[in-house]
């Protein structure tokens, strides 16, 4: 406290007359023959402020930020000609296969094939400024257009005609740019965490079905199907409508069989030819470009003189350049129109992007930042509503063929993004002869490989049965009502499962057992007689299992409590108000039941509870042969953070527990009749919040029976802790720096805080600490010397 505030507190004590509070005695922890060889040590509380001043951004925090969002900066100036080589074939490469599929996309998104070629420019013209992953190819994708398509048909479905496919779409692109630029400024892609896999996997095969039940029709030529209903709609309206193919069927059917026949040629290709398995999987990467172009040659030759309708359906005239650029539409009754299909958009946007990335990251050893990529995908959809985009996130097969072609860095994007502008300047008059059942097969077969297989399937059961329902759950919702609805069932079902294990999670009573590694290492018979009696003991240690067996462990192995009236409870993922109710119950329910009352209590019903449903008697014969509850040790390894609820709760346990264990005919406890030791518990702010409840310390210790007095009573008074032994654990001094030598000197150093000697480093410790105070209870611990474990 500064000197000017000291003298405020002096001013007002002397002017409302009030009295300076006495300062109590720090009570003694050491026994007296510590001092001088173990450095006393308190543990310093946490404060709000020391929190908010870890939040404070320093200079070089901020200059790391800056830097961090443009990566670029961080590769550029290493840039060499070897990666030029690599880039520009890969960037190639990769533009003449997103062509096709960019626009084969967009007329799943209900727009001309055009607005997908903006869309994949502005992925592939901005990708690599902020990118983390030299893999990835931004654009359009089947589920993303899907998506797009769905929301326009929303839309104009509520206010038909008031807005155009094209504003829809940029409205609804620009304002997930913009919240995904929020989440990556304020690096919040870990929220991504709390959506699952199964969900996304679920909606990911839903999708497949869907997209390939809508481009059916158009595959086979046929007419009159509204490919908007839900997909088991669509596919027996398909079915009915099978009577009306078109010539259209032999165009989609031979492009599907044309695509797998080149695929499959490669593959044995590949694997006949090793040495040239790179040139043949560029091949296989360019089938789609091969075919749509195979068959624009063949509707140019039948259309060429033709002047009245074309026999089957073609693309027809698109516009050259960015004639559609502009800033995309916000009105405030369009931006209300389209926000109720942001969520599911968003989150497949995000989820399909990372798990490319990060699969690509893993594959080829590198980092990829989660919200890095969530800021370079909203750069990319905000800014491509600009020239004319609608939303794009990773593409799978576009980012496969860009490994495979020997990409070395982002800017191979660059590449791609030239290639699409001279598409959409110099192609257009040849896009208007690539047919529509072309484009179907195309995105049949691309899609094709996308839904769950069943050994996948199997695999999900195996891993977790409720999980596998869940997905079977999201594909059903999916195909009899819609994919959005699809998506928001199954994470609201996933989370609800993660809160129901998190809120019944079963904790476990532990007890201990001796073990020791077989053969010993030293030993050169192990099989001797001898061995057992001379090296079981050599590295002998106690473990800790659950005492039902309900784990791992043979049952045959004996497991028993490390001392009578010790219990040991393990918290197995985490203590919150979720599972604190279910934790408390256990523990109480089953202390009560395997200890007697401490004290005999008297048959008089002044003197009992109204919740006591039996009288007050002496202690049953059969609780006879029960130990005195003497401690409570809690396996907190698993515990990081605690709140109010679960600490009211562990307080009520121990009021109940002292009741039980401790309580006469007044019903009040005698002190230091139960102990609580927290083993394993490392975050300050949950060892503060369970000193503020009484935790951590004894309250104050036995006061034997006059005529026994061991501890001077005026020595209780100043000190309530005088006469205990604490058991502490400190680190030797001695510190090795090799096999056979040592170096250091000076005063032990404690681990943990003096003034919290019942919060301890392990369980092991903590087990030790309980059962001393037990044995020195029931009189079988002589003398009054404190005890130190040394940690070296």
């Amino acid at each position: 406290m500064s000197r000017f505030a000291k003298s405020i507190a002096d001013l007002a004590r002397n002017l409302f007359k009030i009295e300076r509070p006495e300062r109590k005695q720090q009570p003694v922890y050491f026994s007296h023959g510590t001092d001088g060889v173990i450095d006393y040590y308190t543990e310093p509380e946490p404060t709000v402020g020391e929190w908010l001043r870890s939040l404070a951004p320093s200079a070089a925090g901020v200059l790391a930020y800056i830097r961090s969002i443009f990566v670029c900066t961080q590769w550029l100036p290493r840039y060499n000609l070897t990666w030029l080589v690599g880039d520009v074939i890969a960037g190639l490469t990769v533009g003449f296969v997103v062509i096709p599929q960019a626009m084969a996309y967009a007329l799943l998104a209900m727009l001309s094939p055009e607005y997908g070629l903006y869309t994949s420019f502005v992925g592939a013209a901005l990708y690599w400024i902020f990118g983390t992953s030299k893999d990835i190819v931004i654009g359009t994708t089947a589920v993303g257009s899907l998506l797009i398509g769905s929301a326009i048909s929303s839309v104009q479905e509520q206010r038909p005609g008031v807005y155009t496919n094209e504003e829809i779409a940029k409205a609804l692109t620009s304002v997930s740019g913009m919240i995904l630029l929020g989440i990556g400024f304020l690096r919040l892609g870990w929220i991504i965490e709390f959506i699952p896999y199964i969900p996304i996997s679920a909606f990911v095969t839903a999708a497949a079905i869907t997209i390939m039940a809508t481009q059916f029709p158009t595959l086979m030529g046929i007419t009159g199907v509204n490919t908007r209903d839900a997909p088991y709609l669509v596919i027996i309206n398909s079915l009915k409508g099978l009577p009306r193919t078109q010539v259209d069927a032999a165009i989609g059917l031979s492009s599907i069989a044309l695509l797998y026949a080149i695929r499959y040629f490669c593959a044995r290709m590949e694997h006949r030819y090793s040495a040239k398995q790179k040139m043949w999987a560029i091949i296989s990467s360019l089938r789609l470009t091969f075919t749509i172009l195979l068959y624009t040659l063949v509707s140019w030759l039948v259309n060429r003189n033709n002047t009245g309708k074309s026999p089957f359906r073609i693309v027809g005239p698109i516009e050259r350049g960015f004639k559609h650029a502009g800033p995309p539409p916000l009105d405030a009754d369009l931006v209300t129109l389209v926000l109720p299909e942001l969520p599911a958009i968003l989150i497949i946007l995000i989820i399909e992007h990372i798990a490319i990335a990060k699969s690509f990251g893993h594959r080829f050893n590198y980092t990829v930042v989660p919200s890095q990529e969530i800021l370079a995908q909203g750069a990319s959809n905000l800014l491509g509503t600009f020239v004319g985009g609608y939303v794009c996130t990773g593409s799978f097969g576009a980012s496969a063929v860009l490994s495979k072609a020997g990409v070395r860095t982002p800017l191979a994007g660059l590449v791609s993004a030239v290639v699409l502008v001279l598409a959409l300047y110099a192609l257009t008059a040849v896009f208007y002869y690539i047919p529509m059942a072309a484009l179907a097969g195309l995105i049949i077969h691309a899609i094709a490989n996308l839904p769950t297989t069943p050994r996948t399937l199997y695999t999900y059961w195996k891993l977790s049965p409720p999980e596998f329902i869940v997905w079977w759950i999201g594909v059903l919702v999916a195909i009899f009502a819609s994919l959005e609805i699809s998506i928001y069932v199954t994470i609201c079902v996933s989370l609800a499962l993660l809160l129901i294990r998190l809120a019944r999670a079963q904790g476990r009573f532990l007890g201990q057992t001796r073990v020791y590694h077989y053969p010993y290492r030293d030993h050169p018979e192990p099989h001797a007689e001898s061995y057992k009696h001379t090296h079981a003991e050599h590295g002998a240690r106690n473990i800790y299992l659950p005492l039902d067996h309900h784990d791992a462990s043979n049952p045959s192995v004996t497991i028993s409590a490390p001392h009578p009236g010790v219990f040991i409870y393990r918290f197995p993922s985490g203590f919150n108000y979720t599972n604190q109710a279910q934790h408390i119950r256990l523990l109480v329910n089953h202390i009560r039941t395997h200890t007697r009352a401490g004290m005999a209590r008297l048959a008089d019903n002044a003197h009992r509870t109204w919740s006591e449903s039996a009288p007050l008697t002496l202690v049953d014969a059969e609780e006879e042969h029960l130990p005195r509850l003497r401690a409570v040790v809690l396996d907190c390894t698993a515990v990081d953070n605690v709140d109010i609820t679960s600490v009211q709760g562990l307080v009520d346990a121990r009021k109940a527990l002292d009741r039980h264990a401790c309580a006469g005919a007044g019903g009040a406890g005698d002190g230091e009749c139960v102990q609580w030791h927290f083993a394993g518990l490392c975050n300050r702010w949950a060892r503060r919040a369970f000193a503020v409840a009484g935790f951590g310390t004894p309250v104050q210790v036995h006061v034997p029976r006059e005529g026994n007095l061991e501890v001077p009573r005026g020595e209780i008074e100043e000190n309530p802790l005088a006469g205990w032994e604490p058991v502490y654990v400190v680190a030797s001094p001695t510190v090795p720096t090799s096999i056979g030598s040592s170096s250091g000197g000076g005063k032990e150093q404690m681990v943990h805080g003096a003034d919290r000697p019942f919060f301890h480093v392990d369980l092991m410790e903590a087990v030790d600490a309980a059962v001393r105070a037990a044995e020195r209870a029931e009189g079988r611990f002589g003398g009054r010397h404190g005890h130190v474990t040394v940690q070296v």
